[in-house]
């Protein structure tokens, strides 16, 4: 079984209302506390804090559901019985900012990770699904597999993918655009992870490289909010969540100007689809390898986000 202890969960205030309602009772509480050091079962659990095993019973019901312990079954005395474990030892509360207007001009794109339809990569390398490794690791043959439609985690060491976005700000009546924005969650790529290990992320549009983004490293330190738990601790858990804006001023990452290069460059109504590649350079600086998490890994619940904002 896994050692809980070095989890960390992050709540999204405005997505995680069923563990946010979970950690509310002062009882689901005290059980969290109880577990954090052992194994007990209900029977146990509902002793040591002398409330009815029918209260004991359906806190744990709801702390199951949240996703906040373990359980397994186990022969006792008496017959079968659940034994619960805590699955985190810290809980981390991310309240999302209000929403925006909606913007009825905006186009928008969700590209799965493994969806890409050009590579060239260096090992070590390997695609992996919400279910298991796809393929054989650090064989950079297996990035031409069909199974890597599956995949929800990408990494290399050097190289890239590259992916190509429907145009369709190319058929919304011919106008022009304002903004073209990009998503996704990154890190850094070394085998046994490392957080001070950094890395210089490459982002090309339509061939042309709009910036560059240094990952500070390769996160191992807790499992990925939404990482699978057969995923090794030892691997690359979760990511930073980058957004890259491209604009007639010149290309932004997390609001920080990395490049004068502005949408005029890009020629995006001049091509029937838009091609994003995202790589580490063979002349980086830092050439610390490429983890992009997809839905199913990492500590967001999304693959690779383009908006199009054209002219109202």
């Amino acid at each position: 079984m896994e050692n809980s202890k070095s989890q960390a969960l992050i709540i999204d205030s405005s997505r995680d209302s069923k563990v946010l309602q979970a950690l509310s009772s002062g009882i689901r509480i005290r059980i969290l506390e109880l577990l954090q050091n052992q194994e007990l079962n209900v029977t146990e659990i509902a002793k040591r804090l002398a409330i009815p095993q029918s209260t004991a019973t359906t806190s744990i019901l709801a702390l199951e559901e949240a996703g906040l312990i373990n359980s397994h079954s186990a022969n006792g005395v008496k017959g079968g019985q659940k034994v619960c474990s805590a699955r985190y030892k810290e809980f981390v509360i991310s309240f999302s900012p209000p929403s925006l207007p909606v913007d009825h001009n905006l186009i928008e794109v969700e590209m799965p990770v493994g969806l890409f339809t050009s590579h060239n990569v260096s090992a070590p390398c390997g695609l992996c699904s919400r279910d298991g490794i796809l393929g054989f690791l650090d064989v950079p043959g297996t990035f031409f597999s069909p199974d890597r439609v599956k995949a929800a985690l990408v990494w290399f060491e050097k190289g890239y993918v590259e992916y190509k976005f429907p145009n369709n700000a190319l058929y919304s009546e011919k106008r022009a655009l304002k903004r073209l924005e990009l998503s996704m969650e990154m890190s850094s790529e070394v085998p046994g992870t490392n957080k001070k290990w950094l890395s210089d992320i490459s982002i090309w549009i339509n061939e042309v490289e709009i910036g560059v983004w240094t990952s500070p490293g390769d996160f191992g330190d807790r499992r990925g909010k939404y990482t699978p738990p057969f995923w090794k601790l030892e691997g690359s858990q979760y990511g930073i969540l980058t957004a890259w804006e491209v604009t007639a001023e010149g290309t932004f990452v997390d609001r920080q100007k990395v490049s004068t290069v502005n949408l005029e460059k890009l020629r995006i109504q001049d091509h029937h689809s838009i091609k994003v590649r995202i790589g580490v350079d063979e002349s980086a600086a830092h050439m610390g390898g490429l983890n992009i998490f997809g839905r199913g890994f990492g500590d967001y619940d999304q693959d690779i986000i383009m908006r199009i904002y054209p002219d109202s």
